[in-house]
C-alpha cells in the first residue's frame, strides 16, 4: 500500500522583517524608502492642515480652524502652561508642531494601505529627542551661564557636598546626557514597534486561517484573531494619542526645566 505524504503549510508569525523595506526601485538611494516617503508625506500633511486652519481665521472659527483651535488649545493648555507657565505662548509653534507630526506618523500605522506607523522607526524618534535635548541644554547654559548650569544640576540646595560629588553629581549627570535623551526616544519607538508587530500578527492569524487555509478548527482560531485585531486596533490608536501626548509634554518639562531651573 503506497503511502501519501500530504505537505501541511504551517502559520509563519511577522516578525521583525516587515519592519524592513527595500529602495522604491532598483538603483534608489537605500534610505529612499517607503517609510521615509510617509514621513515627507506626513509633514506636506501637516503644513496643509496647519495653513488650512490659520492661514485666514475668522473670528468666528469653523471647519478646519475650529479643529485647529481645538487642538491648539489642547497642547496649550495641558502641556505647555503646566511646565512653561508664561512663556507657554512663545514655546507653542515647537510643541504644537512635535505634537501633530508625531500624532500623524503614529495614526499612519492604522491608515489603510499604509498600515506603518512612521515611528516605529527608530531614527525618526532619535532625531525628534536630539532635537529637544540640545535645545534644552543650550537654553539651559544661556539662562543659567555654563556653570550655573551644571551646579543647579548637580549639587542642588540643602544637599551636603560630599554626598552631591560622590553620588547624587555623577547620577545626574548620567540622567541628563544619557538617561533621559535615550528614554525620551526608545518609549515612541518602542510602544509604536510592538504595537504594529502584534497587530501584524493577529491581522495575519485572521487572514490564514479564515482565508488562505480555512479549516473547521482553524475558523475559530481565525474568529478569536480578527477579533482581537480589532479590539488592538483600538487601542493602538489610544496609544498612538498618548505617546504623541507624552513625547510632547516630556519635551515641554525638559525646555521649562532649563528656562526656570528653580521649579
Amino acid at each position: 500500500m503506497g503511502v501519501s505524504l500530504v505537505a501541511v503549510d504551517e502559520f509563519e508569525a511577522p516578525g521583525i522583517g516587515i519592519f524592513d523595506f527595500p529602495p522604491l526601485w532598483d538603483g534608489a538611494p537605500h534610505w529612499l524608502n517607503k517609510p521615509v516617503v510617509m514621513a515627507a508625506a506626513g509633514v506636506i500633511l501637516v503644513c496643509a492642515l496647519a495653513w488650512a486652519a490659520f492661514a485666514s481665521p475668522k473670528l468666528v472659527p469653523r471647519g478646519m480652524q475650529n479643529a485647529g483651535e481645538y487642538v491648539y488649545e489642547f497642547v496649550r493648555d495641558q502641556v505647555a502652561r503646566p511646565f512653561l507657565g508664561r512663556d507657554a505662548e512663545r514655546w507653542m509653534p515647537l510643541l504644537l508642531s512635535l505634537f501633530a507630526l508625531i500624532l500623524v506618523w503614529n495614526f499612519m500605522g492604522v491608515v489603510p494601505v499604509l498600515q506603518f506607523p512612521v515611528n516605529s522607526h527608530i531614527e525618526f524618534p532619535v532625531i525628534f529627542a536630539l532635537v529637544v535635548y540640545v535645545l534644552k541644554i543650550y537654553l539651559g547654559i544661556r539662562h543659567q551661564g555654563l556653570g550655573g548650569y551644571f551646579k543647579n544640576m548637580m549639587f542642588p540646595p540643602g544637599l551636603p557636598k560630599p554626598l552631591a560629588i560622590v553620588l547624587f553629581a555623577p547620577l545626574e549627570l548620567l540622567y541628563n546626557f544619557v538617561t533621559a535623551p535615550f528614554t525620551h526616544a526608545v518609549r515612541l519607538f518602542a510602544n509604536m514597534f510592538a504595537g504594529h508587530l502584534l497587530l501584524a500578527f493577529f491581522s495575519a492569524a485572521g487572514f490564514w486561517f479564515l482565508i488562505a487555509h480555512p479549516t473547521l478548527p482553524g475558523a475559530t482560531v481565525g474568529i478569536l484573531s480578527v477579533v482581537t485585531a480589532v479590539a488592538m486596533t483600538g487601542l493602538e490608536i489610544f496609544i498612538q494619542f498618548l505617546q504623541a501626548f507624552l513625547f510632547t509634554m516630556l519635551a515641554a518639562m525638559f525646555i521649562g526645566g532649563s528656562l526656570h531651573p528653580e521649579h
